[in-house]
């Protein structure tokens, strides 16, 4: 139990290690030039690593194993579960008009969204860069 501890609380400081950096070198990256056409890669690669890990945690943990966390541990479980909720909310309403300029089922996207978090976040990002990209080729 101390060592799935351990683990837990290192994947926790690399993630947000990971957030830094990627938000940093995506900063420096693109200064006013707009995303690069390989771009959609990179949420695309999270998306799976981390689908791949939660399918971990759900098989180890149970599928709903979530919940109780964000519902029966106190305020800060559920300030984690509204902050989760607040930031899908703002990348959902930033995204919408360009979704719906490429084309994108929104509903689809939405209903993906509401029933996976990140995960669809990070593929619906992933998919919509990759149109754009298109879209700039021509």
């Amino acid at each position: 139990m101390e060592t799935s501890r351990q683990l837990t609380g290192v994947l926790a400081l690399l993630a947000g290690l990971a957030f830094v950096l990627g938000a940093a070198v995506l900063t420096l990256r693109t200064s006013g030039r707009g995303l690069r056409d390989g771009a959609w890669v990179v949420p695309a690669l999270i998306s799976a690593l981390f689908l791949v890990f939660s399918l971990v945690a759900g098989a180890r943990e149970g599928a709903l194993g979530f919940w109780p966390e964000h519902s029966a541990r106190g305020l800060w479980g559920n300030q984690i579960w509204f902050d989760l909720l607040l930031a899908a909310s703002a990348v959902w309403a930033l995204a919408l008009p360009r979704l719906r300029a490429q084309g994108m089922n929104v509903w689809l996207w939405l209903a993906l969204v509401a029933a996976t978090g990140s995960i669809g976040m990070m593929a619906m990002l992933a998919r919509l860069w990759r149109l754009e990209a298109r879209a700039r080729r021509g």
